[in-house]
């Protein structure tokens, strides 16, 4: 094998092995995990992308002109865990006014509402739409 064709093949090799390694990093794998909250189990996520002193607010609808839920459960930190009930469309994100899906969570003691996808660690809407309804 002449020493060009071993480069090539050396090359190829390399992005292959990066581009695997590059897949089960990107959004698209951030997989949902099954959790218990208010006593059933359901998928579940992280709160993620939230601005150091800042929050996540829970709505009763799926725009920000919606009221927070009960203020104990209305603020979600990055980390917070939060369980997804359904999915529809709403008001675009602050940080990607096009993307405009947003989550039932179950932030537990039987309290939910409403965030925008884009805050939560749920990978592409591909992904999760086969695991997570969309609400009625």
């Amino acid at each position: 094998m002449n020493s060009v064709r071993r480069k090539i093949l050396g090359l190829a090799t390399v992005a292959a092995t990066a581009m695997t390694l590059l897949g089960t990093t990107t959004p698209a794998s951030a997989a949902t995990h099954p959790c218990q909250i208010s006593g059933s189990t359901i998928p579940c996520t992280t709160v993620t992308g939230i601005d150091p002193g800042s929050w996540l607010q829970v709505r009763t609808g799926p725009g920000y002109g919606y009221s927070p839920i009960a203020e104990a459960y209305s603020r979600l930190h990055n980390g917070n865990q939060v369980g997804l009930t359904c999915w529809t469309l709403g008001d675009g994100a602050y940080d990607n006014p096009d993307y405009r899906y947003w989550m039932w969570v179950e932030v537990g003691n039987s309290y939910g509402g409403f965030v925008n996808d884009w805050y939560l660690n749920t990978g592409s809407p591909d992904v999760w739409k086969q695991q997570i309804r969309q609400c009625p």
